[in-house]
């Protein structure tokens, strides 16, 4: 396995993606994982009487494709993804695609620490999720 890149080999402005298409199964086994089996998530028939008409994704599923990136994109292996901030913007579907952005906004070379900008937006270019990750990476 590549290990990821060293504080000296990023840069501001950098980045990395991926995309997921979130399926029922994705959305069911995380509930199983988590044990988050809020209706709103799990029961058609509950959910369709919400604000959201169906089913939508839990929204730290979503989140965890910005580890993804992270972790094997931008830094890539080898870093510690030290926090993350969350600002949920609209729900994720079953069916949705799902891309998972994250850009270098800060570098911290005297700690060796970078701030991320951390997004994903969905196939309707809708953004869903927003956020900041402080993360350490390999030496």
């Amino acid at each position: 396995m590549e290990l990821g890149k060293t504080i000296d080999t990023l840069f501001i402005g950098q980045k990395a993606s991926l995309e997921k298409l979130i399926t029922e199964s994705d959305v069911l086994g995380f509930a199983k994982i988590t044990g988050d089996f809020n209706p709103v998530h799990i029961d058609a028939l509950y959910a369709s009487q919400t604000r959201f008409k169906e089913r939508i994704a839990h929204g730290i599923l979503t989140a965890g494709l910005i580890s993804a990136v992270i972790g094997t994109h931008l830094p890539g292996p080898g870093n510690i993804y030290i926090s993350q901030t969350l600002e949920f913007k609209a729900p994720v579907k079953f069916g949705d695609k799902i891309r998972a952005e994250v850009e270098v906004i800060e570098i911290l070379v005297d700690r060796n620490r970078v701030r991320l900008k951390t997004t994903c937006i969905n196939q309707n270019d809708v953004v869903v999720l927003t956020g900041e990750a402080i993360i350490m990476p390999r030496k």
